[in-house]
């Protein structure tokens, strides 16, 4: 099963070389208001999105009312719910009517267009549409819709919260036979804001996906307060990232309260973005803004008192200090140069160099 280590959306290439890609997951905080949702793509590309996600799904085709009926069954985030679940699925669900204007506001906004798909009629419509495919960790184990969007071809971006590793292990499978286009996202679907949240999330799970799957593009869809995880995530290697985006954090609705505002989001990618440029590449050298520092603050071998030309070098001449220009002896070579005789006569206090050093006495 061969995977890509590399994903093209959109116009950018995703790999662990790029910079991070942001999706800006707009969710039901469009409040079933068109002019809402269009509002929220602008203000995403401002606060430096790279992505506005949507949500297609109809209540009849997502929840069982069923299943849902007695308040014992609303639990974790939905328990502050004020209507059945049902209720707020069908209130809050992404219009398709609405397609056009939103991908034509995406299009004007030059941000990328996509959707997390909840049903087979969802997958299909927007197969010419968007750029790749979302999968919620929800639907990890829903191997037919998986296979669906895995089939089309396009990179499919894979949420896997609330799964063992052995959920996963069949997911990838599945997508692999089909499609090598895949970002792996770590996950934690606990939507209730709890600060101890952050104790769950579990960001070395990338780590072990590295392990297991060398190359392959990782992400983090995050769902707890501020940026803290996301950093940490784009350290351990995700360059897909998501998050929750609204215009105001107290507004009612099922996603407004854990979602960042333009604000919040904003320092979150300049954040990364520094992050990035920390990161580096792991090669150990004197770095080009060192080049001045390297000589104020290192040692060079220095004469303690003016010598002629000939005199043997024992410990009792010489005492470390700063600077050290370039050329100088340092410190450490200090053996290689004991018993041997100037070439030249120095003044008290100058450096040694190389050039001043003859033969053994």
């Amino acid at each position: 099963m061969n995977y890509q280590t590399a994903l093209r959306i959109g116009t950018r290439d995703i790999s662990l070389e790029s910079p991070t890609y942001f999706i800006a997951d707009l969710a039901a905080n469009h409040d079933g208001d068109l002019g809402r949702a269009k509002d929220l793509i602008w203000r995403a590309k401002e606060a430096g999105a790279d992505c506005a996600k949507f949500q297609h799904f109809l209540a009849e085709r997502i929840v069982s009312k069923v299943g849902f009926e007695g308040s014992a069954s609303q639990v974790s985030h939905q328990a502050k719910w004020k209507k059945s679940v049902v209720e707020v699925y069908d209130q809050y669900h992404t219009r398709r009517d609405w397609t056009e204007e939103l991908l034509d506001t995406c299009r004007k906004a030059e941000i990328d267009f996509m959707t997390t798909p909840y049903d087979a009629e969802a997958i299909d419509m927007f197969r010419e549409i968007v750029p790749a495919y979302k999968i919620g960790s929800g639907d990890i184990t829903h191997h037919a819709a998986i296979a669906q969007m895995a089939r089309t071809g396009k990179p499919i971006l894979l949420a896997c919260g609330a799964a063992t590793m052995q959920e996963v292990e069949a997911a990838v499978g599945l997508i692999l036979q089909y499609n090598g286009a895949l970002c792996l996202m770590q996950c934690n679907t606990n939507y209730t804001g709890n600060p101890e949240n952050f104790k769950y999330v579990n960001l070395r799970v990338l780590q072990t996906f590295a392990a297991r799957w060398p190359g392959m593009v990782l992400g983090f869809s995050d769902h707890t307060s501020g940026h803290s995880a996301v950093l940490g995530a784009v350290t351990l290697g995700a360059r897909i990232v998501e998050k929750h985006f609204t215009d105001d954090t107290s507004r009612e609705g099922p996603d407004h309260s854990f979602a960042l505002d333009p604000v919040t989001w904003r320092a979150m990618v300049d954040a990364t973005r520094e992050l990035e440029l920390a990161l580096g590449d792991g090669i150990k050298r004197i770095e080009a803004n060192e080049t001045e520092t390297v000589v104020i603050q290192r040692r060079a071998l220095r004469l303690r008192n003016a010598s002629p030309a000939g005199t043997v070098l024992s410990e009792d001449h010489l005492e470390a200090l700063r600077p050290c220009p370039e050329g100088a002896i340092p410190p450490s070579a200090i053996a290689g140069i004991l018993g041997k005789r100037l070439t030249t006569k120095k003044e008290a206090g100058k450096e040694l160099l190389w050039s001043d050093i003859g033969p053994q006495s």
